[in-house]
C-alpha cells in the first residue's frame, strides 16, 4: 500500500530463524488482500541483504536470530532504507527489548502468542507511520519507565557502538574476519579495526573472552 499506489498490497519482508513460524506468519498475513509477503529470511545478515535486492514497504522481524538479531538488522535496516516501516515479532514480553527496539528504530512490537489477533492491525498500522503495542502493555511499560528516570535509574548508553556489537556477535560465534565483512559489507581491515576497538574497550584479550562477554550480555546463547 504505497503512496503511488493506494491499491497495491504492503509488501512484506518477513525474517525469523525457524520455518515452521515463518510458515505460520505467512499463513496470517498472505490470506488478507492487502498484504503480501514478498521475501523471507533465516536471520538478521539475510534480511539485509534481501532488502537491498527486493522492493519491500515493511519487514516483520524475530528477535532473536543468528549472526545478526532482530534489534541489530533493524537498525541496519532503517540506516539502509530509511522510509521502510520494521516491525518486531517475538515471544519475549520484555520491558528492555521493548525500548531497544524502538530505539534501533522500530515502530512496532508484536508477541509471537497472539500474532493471528495482532499482527495484521499491527502491519497496517505501521504503514500509516502509527506505532503498535500489544495490547495491556502500554501503561506498565511507560510506568516503569518512568519510574526508572525519577529515581536516576535510566540505562546509560551502552559501551559499545552498535557495529561493535554487531561485529562482537559474529566473532562470537566463530565467523571470520573475512565472513564478517562479507555479511556486514564492510571491508576485513575495517572488521580488524572493530575487533581491536574491543577487546580494547572491554579490557579483553582474545577472541575466547570476547566469546564469554557476549554470552554473558546475551549476545549470543549457548
Amino acid at each position: 500500500m504505497t503512496a503511488s499506489d493506494p491499491s497495491s498490497p504492503i509488501r512484506i519482508l518477513l525474517a525469523d530463524d525457524h520455518a515452521l513460524v515463518r510458515r505460520g506468519v505467512r499463513l496470517i498475513l498472505d490470506r488478507e488482500p492487502d498484504l503480501e509477503v514478498v521475501a523471507e529470511a533465516g536471520d538478521g545478515a539475510e534480511a539485509i541483504a534481501l532488502a537491498r535486492t527486493h522492493d519491500v514497504d515493511l519487514a516483520v522481524l524475530d528477535i532473536a536470530m543468528p549472526r545478526l538479531t532482530g534489534l541489530q538488522a533493524t537498525r541496519e535496516l532503517a540506516a539502509l532504507k530509511p522510509g521502510l516501516r520494521i516491525l518486531m515479532l517475538t515471544m519475549h514480553d520484555n520491558e528492555q527489548y521493548f525500548f531497544q527496539a524502538l530505539k534501533a528504530g522500530a515502530c512496532g512490537y508484536v508477541l509471537k502468542s497472539v500474532a493471528d489477533r495482532d499482527l495484521v492491525a499491527a502491519c497496517r498500522a505501521a504503514m500509516r507511520d502509527e506505532p503498535f503495542l500489544y495490547p495491556g502493555a502500554v501503561t506498565a511499560l511507560i510506568r516503569n519507565y518512568l519510574d526508572r528516570v525519577r529515581h536516576g535509574e535510566e540505562a546509560r548508553d551502552e559501551v559499545l557502538t552498535p557495529r561493535e556489537e554487531e561485529v562482537l556477535k559474529l566473532v562470537a560465534e566463530g565467523h571470520s574476519s573475512k565472513e564478517i565483512a562479507e555479511i556486514l559489507f564492510i571491508s576485513v581491515k575495517t572488521v580488524q579495526r572493530h575487533r581491536a576497538n574491543l577487546l580494547h574497550k572491554l579490557g579483553l584479550r582474545d577472541r575466547l573472552e570476547l566469546t564469554r562477554y557476549a554470552i554473558r550480555v546475551g549476545l549470543i546463547e549457548l
